[in-house]
């Protein structure tokens, strides 16, 4: 009741900057209930209710969740790491079969897909990347089937026919390297199985109008060699988004000759994206004995949408209505105006699709091999990978309707070839020890084309005819990064490891806008080469107490790092300086410590979680709207510092039931930022800076801010029940609830780019038969709540920074997907 009272009180004061004692208040009193939830339910352990000893078999109670946070498979229960996993059963309760779809089932993450730079925004305990940046890598690493992927472009990835997720909250540097402040979400995909199993599954989305079909095939091949197929495609008749855009007449001048001529700029389809998709994976696992298995998986994708613009919303205007469309209000609903170029444009315009449409094309292939061979006292793994993502779209990129048009055409690549070797002892006595090295070698490409002003210059080459300005730019890297943890069980109950990692990265770049119209203020052939070397320690230790295999008492202290880059995708303007576009390393470090406890007989799991970083040159990327100008930088310093509490309760008394729930609280702000002032701000809105290190831009300082996407308050409620209805047949039915309360979605504190708080709700009924079928019936976002996860000024809107009479710019904001409702049949064979 006390914790009740404390979280109630401070949540009425959540506009102000939480006091040092209001913390200790919230971290003291969430300690004081779990240490008195375990003291309660101690006495079940002895016996249960009908007086038999514990130990004995019985119906219902928790599952154990396996997971592989530190490079082998353990208990979650065991590992003194914060972690949300799920399992097969819950991955296909809900469809989780996107990275967007993970953060829809996680308190305190947030994905943002975006249109144009790194592709995505991923925020986890308020800290996160801008999408806009090409070059900035996400905080949150993406691993899958052990491997990082350094492009937020995996996002388009479709994953499907998995074995298990993990979400690892907090600095992860040791155990999965690069670029890990702010946490890990890993993806392991199914193994070849030893035996055969084959499944179908059909499904359609009724909103968007989407049908899929899912084909399984796994079993072995020889005593040896097992294989496993998995293929999915998807087809959309609908969409997400309304585009309410006309057919535009636009008036074009040849600069070269004086002459007009007239054209028009169709609407984009009415529903958006109608995405298409094909993805395929393949995998061999060599088991020549006991000791040696080897496991190689080869995935294609393939994704194409008619507007890649579909969720970028203008959901907040400066007095209410859109700076080009004044007599259209701005509003947080699913809409869009968007239109295709002129065919005359399209025909020779760098990446425009077929007549001047806008789209977008994501093709990827990868393979991986994970290798390990038991020697016994030593087990020794080694994990190869190959990657290759190339990413084509074209775009109108006002995202609103006016008579002069922007149209920007993109293609970029990613390609990376990773090696990672580790050799681990397993043997009896107090000491182990983990020593590896990681090696990848990656080249990203990117050539960006922009249209805007409603101009001709016919005597250019038909590429540039059409053309405001070109870039293209590339990085080379090239990282190595031994490591190595030492654990050491000092008694049988306390384990202690520590463990440090080395980084040496080299990023090689290159930049140029290849061609500037006459007029425009950019700096046309004067490259920029750059050579950045990055090094870093990051170490982590960490103490368990485990007096039995319920409880266990951790708490360490973690770094770490995000080594800097070059902003392949930025503006080289007249105003620009020589900063700009690169950007120093991002580090963490600081202290986590929980509780993890079974009660209750195996029917109560409780988990209690405090941490406390600090975030040195944290990565931002910063757009000026007026004048094109991309400024990407680093914050001085930010710190998190929160309380996750998570519970699941499963009764033998009825067996089939789970009910489980979170309740989190996050403080996330600047300690020192001098940024940038957002377009249009006023000197009452805090832009009056006039020193400031942004080459000619005002400034404000963002001192104790609340940073972006970080909601105070985070929880989520829901259970899951499966019970059988007759002799073969049983049902299952589930929702879960999650809440959010209000945030700004702005790196830089836009007054209107505001999230209110909301309430997600996701549901799910199965009917499943012993004959092998399964139907069911899975609602997402069922509240309909519109929700962004990253925002941005908006191209050519705002106007009068830094003066009395400054009009903010409009927001573009990455909203999520609104209700869905999804009928699928499977059949397993």
């Amino acid at each position: 009741m006390r914790l009740a009272y404390e979280c109630g009180h401070i949540r009425k004061g959540e506009g102000r900057k939480m006091s040092s004692n209001h913390w200790k208040t919230v971290s003291r009193a969430a300690l004081v209930a779990s240490i008195s939830a375990i003291a309660f339910a101690a006495p079940a352990h002895a016996q249960d209710a009908s007086g038999e000893p514990a130990g004995v078999e019985r119906e219902g109670g928790l599952t154990e969740i396996i997971v592989t946070a530190r490079k082998r498979q353990e208990s979650a229960q065991d590992i003194p790491v914060a972690v949300t996993a799920f399992a097969p059963e819950q991955i296909e309760r809900y469809d989780i079969s996107s990275v967007e779809r993970i953060a829809a089932s996680t308190p305190n993450l947030q994905v943002g897909k975006a249109t144009t730079g790194s592709g995505a925004q991923i925020t986890l305990r308020g800290i996160g990347t801008p999408a806009s940046a090409l070059g900035i890598e996400s905080s949150t690493a993406v691993i899958v089937d052990g491997v990082y992927y350094g492009n937020g472009r995996i996002l388009n990835e479709g994953f499907f026919d998995l074995a298990r997720i993990e979400v690892l909250k907090g600095p992860q540097a040791l155990f999965f390297g690069k670029n890990a402040t702010a946490g890990v979400i890993s993806i392991t995909t199914a193994d070849p199985t030893d035996y055969f199993e084959g499944s179908t599954r059909v499904g359609y989305e009724i909103k968007g109008k989407r049908a899929f079909i899912e084909q399984i095939i796994s079993g072995p091949l020889s005593d040896t060699l097992s294989a496993r197929v998995a293929l999915r495609g998807a087809k959309m008749w609908g969409g997400y988004t309304r585009n309410y855009a006309t057919d535009l007449p636009l008036t074009f001048t040849d600069l070269d000759t004086g002459t007009t001529f007239n054209t028009v700029a169709t609407a984009v389809a009415d529903k958006t994206p109608q995405e298409k998709e094909l993805l395929g994976r393949a995998s061999l696992k060599w088991e020549p004995t006991s000791d040696l298995t080897s496991v190689t998986k080869m995935s294609m994708g393939w994704n194409r949408a008619n507007d890649p613009g579909w969720n970028n919303i203008i959901f907040a205007c400066d007095g209410g209505n859109s700076t080009l469309m004044p007599d259209v209000p701005c509003e947080r609903k699913w809409y869009s105006y968007h239109n295709n170029a002129p065919e005359e444009v399209g025909a020779v315009f760098p990446y425009a699709y077929e007549g001047g449409n806008v789209g977008a094309t994501y093709k990827s292939f990868q393979v991986t091999n994970n290798t390990n061979y038991d020697l016994g006292d030593v087990v020794l793994t080694a994990v190869l990978n190959y990657q290759n993502q190339r990413n084509r779209w074209f775009s109108d990129s006002d995202y609103q309707q006016r008579v002069t048009q922007i149209f920007v055409g993109s293609y970029e690549k990613w390609k990376a070839f990773s090696g990672e070797f580790r050799a681990q002892t397993q043997y009896d006595g107090p000491l182990n020890a983990m020593v590896g090295v990681l090696y990848q070698d990656s080249k990203l490409l990117a050539d960006q084309n922009v249209f805007f002003g409603n101009v001709q210059k016919s005597n250019e080459d038909p590429i540039n005819q059409f053309m405001a300005f070109s870039k293209y730019s590339t990085t080379d890297g090239e990282t190595i990064s031994p490591f190595a943890q030492v654990v050491w069980n000092v008694v049988p109950s306390v384990e202690l490891s520590g463990g440090v990692r080395y980084t040496h990265e080299t990023k090689d770049s290159y930049f140029i806008h290849p061609f500037i119209r006459p007029g425009i203020a950019y700096r046309e052939n004067d490259p920029i080469n750059t050579k950045q070397t990055f090094t870093d320690w990051t170490p982590e230790v960490t103490v368990a107490y485990k007096p039995s295999r319920a409880l266990n008492i951790y708490a360490g202290y973690k770094a770490g790092y995000k080594s800097g880059g070059f902003s392949n995708e930025s503006t080289y303007t007249n105003a620009s300086v020589a900063g700009d576009l690169d950007f120093e390393p991002e580090r963490a470090k600081g202290f986590e410590g929980g509780i993890k406890s079974t009660l209750a007989d195996n029917q109560l799991r409780l988990d209690l979680a405090l941490y406390s970083y600090k975030y040195i040159n944290l990565q931002v990327d910063f757009f000026e709207a007026q004048s094109f100008r991309f400024v990407t930088t680093n914050a001085g310093s930010a710190r998190t510092k929160g309380v996750e509490l998570s519970g699941e309760f499963a009764p033998h008394a009825a067996p089939g039931l789970s009910v489980r729930g979170s309740i989190n609280y996050n403080d996330a702000h600047y300690i020192d930022f001098i940024a940038p002032c957002v377009t249009g701000q006023t000197p009452a809105q805090g832009c009056n800076l006039t020193s400031n290190p942004f080459g000619g831009l005002l400034g404000q300082d963002l001192g104790g801010v609340t940073m972006a996407m970080a909601p105070k308050w985070t929880g989520s409620l829901g259970f899951a029940y499966k019970t059988d209805v007759s002799d073969g047949m049983s049902v299952g039915i589930s929702s879960d609830a999650r809440y959010s309360s209000s945030y700004n979605a702005s790196p830089f504190a836009n007054p209107i780019a505001t999230q209110g708080e909301y309430v997600n709700l996701d549901a799910s009924l199965f009917l499943k038969s012993d004959a092998g079928w399964e139907l069911g019936l899975i609602g997402k976002n069922l509240t309909n709540q519109f929700v962004v996860s990253g925002a941005l000024d908006a191209p050519s809107t705002g106007s009068g920074t830094g003066t009395d009479a400054g009009r903010l710019a409009d927001q573009r904001g990455y909203a999520n997907t609104p209700r869905t409702v999804q009928l699928q049949l499977t059949y397993r064979y």
